[in-house]
């Protein structure tokens, strides 16, 4: 589904192509650069739609006029848009877009289309180590018991990301090699986490469950603000890395012949996809198919090129998320539906249309 980076692109500027690829050029570049300014503005709109549905229901104008001029609002209104819903459609961009980030960087050190956070288990890592917490009262960090399901989840992930790289470091270890070995992490907490849900007491079984589903209703500011951080350190350090990630995208081979040191690479973005996944993961559960298919829409309408890529992927992970809190308001008025299972049901047939759509192209 990726499609194919021509050498040229990273070698030539937009003079050395001549005056018609020069302007090839810029077109495409200003292509680029209005569709992402199109993103950001659909996903404001999503995010301001988001903050009026709920049980008491604001129109667009009073949701603005609160964003504004908080002190000209009623009480009312001020309380449920800044306390109450503006953390929950801020909790949905910035997960959305980290899901979304982490999904396009592992495809792209992985060279696989398939490749998400979750792929290499860091998702059942976690929802093993919060059903710890919510089952057997267990807390891998024991002094801060007040917030054990989302440090368990989040020191399980990145024990799984550790293991990970500390086998991708040994001789011999390929790309494939990581995958199947993500998918057999998988398969084990998968099963760990069933055995707990056998033994588990019927209240704690409904709060795995509940919890494995997926959901943005417990989000706050400090939530909202960690998320965002994580955010902000990673996001420059993919920037910084923007060409090298691009040049990969040709093949180790060819990436080493442009002096990028493919092995480093790989494994300092494995890191940053690990943190970008555990982070979000440990707060609002399960979360599945952003970081699947917003790289793939991102790609679709921008290319490899990470100077686009990367912006792009943050942006469609983020709409797709903001959008699906939003339907999942809409489905049974008066009710939030837990958001994974909306990202699965429309994931899964969205995916499909991919994968048809593109049958007959490359990866």
């Amino acid at each position: 589904m990726m499609a194919v980076v021509d050498a040229a692109d990273l070698a030539k500027t937009p003079a050395e192509t001549g005056d018609a690829g020069g302007l090839r050029y810029r077109a495409l570049t200003a292509r680029r650069l209005i569709i992402l300014a199109l993103m950001l503005v659909t996903l404001a709109l999503s995010v301001a739609l988001d903050m009026g549905l709920g049980p008491a229901r604001y129109s667009l104008g009073e949701v603005l006029s609160a964003l504004v001029d908080p002190a000209g609002v009623s009480d009312q209104l001020r309380v449920v848009i800044w306390d109450i819903r503006m953390p929950i459609a801020l909790m949905a961009v910035t997960v959305g877009a980290s899901l979304s980030l982490a999904g396009a960087q592992m495809q792209t050190i992985l060279a696989n289309p398939l490749a998400s956070p979750f792929t290499l288990g860091i998702s059942a890592a976690a929802s093993f180590g919060a059903a710890l917490a919510l089952v057997a009262g267990v807390a891998v960090f024991p002094l801060a018991l007040e917030l054990m399901v989302p440090i368990n989840a989040f020191l399980m992930a990145m024990l799984a990301s550790l293991f990970i790289y500390a086998v991708s470091t040994l001789r011999g270890v390929t790309v494939e090699t990581i995958v199947l070995l993500g998918i057999a992490l998988v398969f084990t907490f998968n099963a760990l986490l069933a055995l707990l849900q056998y033994l588990a007491s019927e209240q704690a079984l409904a709060a795995v469950v509940f919890w494995t589903m997926g959901s943005l209703t417990k989000a706050t500011w400090s939530k909202v603000a960690v998320t965002g951080a994580v955010l902000v350190v990673c996001v420059p350090l993919f920037a910084r890395q923007a060409w090298a990630l691009t040049a990969l995208r040709l093949g180790d081979d060819k990436a080493a012949s442009f002096g990028v040191n493919v092995k480093q690479l790989r494994l300092e973005t494995l890191m940053l996809v690990s943190l970008l996944a555990a982070i979000p993961v440990s707060f609002v559960g399960t979360i599945g198919f952003i970081g699947l298919v917003g790289p793939h829409i991102a790609r679709m309408l921008l290319g490899e090129d990470q100077r686009f890529f990367l912006p792009g992927s943050l942006l469609c992970g983020a709409l797709m998320l903001s959008a699906t809190s939003v339907l999942s308001k809409m489905i049974i008025p008066g009710a939030i539906l837990p958001i994974g299972v909306i990202t699965a049901l429309v994931g899964v047939p969205f995916f499909f249309s991919l994968i048809f759509t593109n049958r007959r192209r490359a990866w």
